[in-house]
């Protein structure tokens, strides 16, 4: 197929004057080089990790939208404090999304990116809130007959994530996985993860409604942070399932210091166990999230086998090696309508993207509510 000369892509760009603004730009179509593929975008999902670029550290609730179809502008007020976050952004305009599938309407002349040629894969890399995206071709990852651009849209961040952090658990060690915001699409996907590897998982959430859909999954270990038997309840499920590992997807606040206050108590009730010390496993919160933007607090009240530290699912990939990825990356296709099956509320184009009702939705980050990107849609 002859494709355009040109295609759009959402970009966002913070001003030395303190705003940001993300709109459509029209870029010129690449030229595939011999190891790439252009692959035509035509789902692409919002993430929480795609905010960071999108939205950064400007004021959302002050948002505001002008324009329509291609010409539609949204911009966000961005705070001193802000500005000094961002300094290494102002005036580049960044395009926008981790990841999506499509179809592969053109190939370099190596011979793996010719096979690609009009196959529905899966991409990621940054840049797929555009209609094209030009990739190495051993970057994609072929869907199996039958599965569609939606169903793979999100095999990368979330499945990666979620199976690496098992990954992580077993290179350093650990038996079991104590997880926050669990009722995520994220947390369900972990959850089926962890009832088919047999691997313990403590869930934490923050409504009843989030116990009972874990619940009716089949999740053994889901504790209410709300609730005021939390700490007690955490604790229980921490001795029974020995836990002395966490991922925190808030970030900010002290759940991840009462994390560690409860591995400490579930391992002082060992007989013999009391030390001036503490215990002598080492207790390990990575934080991998930043729903809540406050400081990390840390109340020091667990002894000194302890780390708290930050977990971004490239970093460990690359640590890992090819071998780990192309593992996991093949059990997500293999899985990807059961086990990794994502599930969207909304559908929008990349115009809808900066309605600022529609970027209120996508922004709040509520359970169960997740966006998905058609760059095709209404061009």
């Amino acid at each position: 197929m002859s494709l355009p000369a040109t295609y759009l892509q959402l970009m966002s760009t913070v001003s030395k004057d303190g705003e940001l603004k993300l709109d459509i730009h029209t870029q010129d179509m690449p030229t595939p080089k011999p190891d790439q593929i252009i692959v035509r975008i035509e789902a692409t999902p919002i993430n929480p990790s795609d905010h960071g670029v999108m939205f950064g550290y400007a004021s959302m609730d002050a948002a505001k939208g002008s324009g329509n179809g291609r010409d539609a502008v949204l911009t966000a007020p961005v705070s001193e404090m802000g500005m000094h976050m961002m300094r290494g952004r102002i005036d580049q305009a960044l395009p926008i999304g981790n990841e999506g599938a499509g179809t592969v309407v053109a190939a370099g002349s190596d011979d793996y990116p010719q096979s690609l040629m009009g196959k529905t894969v899966a991409v990621m890399g940054g840049g797929m809130y555009g209609q094209y995206r030009a990739v190495p071709a051993m970057m994609a990852l072929p869907l199996q007959e039958g599965h569609t651009a939606r169903d793979g849209a999100s095999s990368f961040v979330n499945p990666l994530t979620a199976l690496c952090f098992l990954e992580t658990m077993r290179l350093e060690g650990h038996t079991a996985i104590v997880h926050t915001a669990a009722a995520s699409n994220l947390g369900q996907m972990l959850n089926r993860i962890c009832q088919a590897d047999g691997v313990d998982l403590i869930n934490i959430v923050r409504r009843k409604e989030q116990v009972k859909l874990l619940k009716d999954m089949g999740a053994k270990y889901v504790v209410n942070s709300s609730d005021d038997s939390f700490m007690a309840n955490l604790t229980n499920a921490i001795h029974e399932t020995g836990a002395t590992l966490a991922f925190d997807a808030t970030g900010g606040g002290d759940l991840g210091s009462s994390i560690l206050t409860a591995m400490e108590a579930a391992a002082a009730r060992t007989p013999g166990a009391y030390s001036i010390y503490g215990s002598i496993h080492h207790k390990q919160v990575y934080l991998y999230g930043s729903l809540d933007f406050s400081p990390t607090i840390l109340s020091r009240g667990y002894g000194m086998a302890w780390g708290v530290g930050g977990w971004l699912l490239p970093n460990f990939l690359a640590k890992a090696g090819m071998e780990v990825g192309m593992r996991l990356r093949q059990r997500v296709a293999a899985e990807l309508k059961t086990t990794f099956a994502s599930h969207y509320t909304d559908e929008i184009s990349l115009s809808e993207a900066l309605d600022p009702k529609i970027v209120a939705k996508y922004n709040s980050k509520s359970t169960g509510q997740k966006f998905l990107i058609n760059p095709q849609k209404d061009v």
